[in-house]
């Protein structure tokens, strides 16, 4: 009588089939589905985000501003670059601000001499705020660093490599922009992911 053919040990939980067999009991370290984290590539977004974050706090520390000062700056400039005008109005929507902060904050940005306002237009009760020479000067300053080791970072990859990154970060920051517009009109109707309100 010939001897049966040994092979693996059966491990109890797996078969050849999708799911564990009958009656397996499951590892003690099985992480539920919901508890396992975000996906690798979001987690690095993540990382990315907060280091970032943790350089714009150094960088704002070391020349007196706060975070929400260089955030302001950075609606200005974005704004400036589309020919579009920025009012407090635009400022406090922008940054999600309460009319007190952003009075506050344009009077520091004021003070520090990174804005003036102006009274431009037809309607001249309407304030525009600009960016003045020093803040240009300030901000190339402080983030100076950050642009070289980021451009030594991107050197390391070919045009047709960027252009890809460049089209994933520009549909990330879409994903984000909608994100937020949903929290904010809080729980309604399911959408299909990428779908915009009506």
């Amino acid at each position: 009588m010939s001897a049966e053919p040994r092979g693996l040990p059966e491990i109890p939980g797996l078969s050849d089939n999708a799911g564990p067999s009958k009656g397996a009991v499951p590892p003690k370290n099985t992480v539920p589905p919901e508890a396992a984290g975000p996906p690798p590539l979001v987690r690095i977004l993540q990382e990315f985000t907060l280091e970032a974050n943790r350089y714009v706090d150094s960088a704002g520390g070391r020349n007196d501003m706060h975070r929400t000062d260089l955030n302001a700056l950075a609606v200005i400039m974005r704004h400036a670059a589309r020919d579009q005008i920025v009012t407090p109005g635009v400022l406090r929507k922008e940054l999600n601000l309460s009319s007190p902060a952003t009075t506050a904050l344009i009077d520091r940005l004021y003070s520090s001499g990174h804005v003036v306002r102006e009274r431009e237009g037809a309607d001249r009760r309407q304030v525009q705020l600009r960016m003045t020479p020093k803040a240009y000067r300030d901000g190339g300053a402080m983030f100076l660093p950050l642009a070289r080791h980021m451009g030594a970072a991107m050197a390391n990859f070919t045009p047709e490599e960027l252009e890809i990154v460049t089209r994933f970060m520009n549909s990330m920051i879409d994903a984000t922009v909608r994100a937020g517009e949903e929290a904010a009109r809080g729980p309604g109707p399911e959408q299909e992911p990428g779908q915009r309100p009506d």
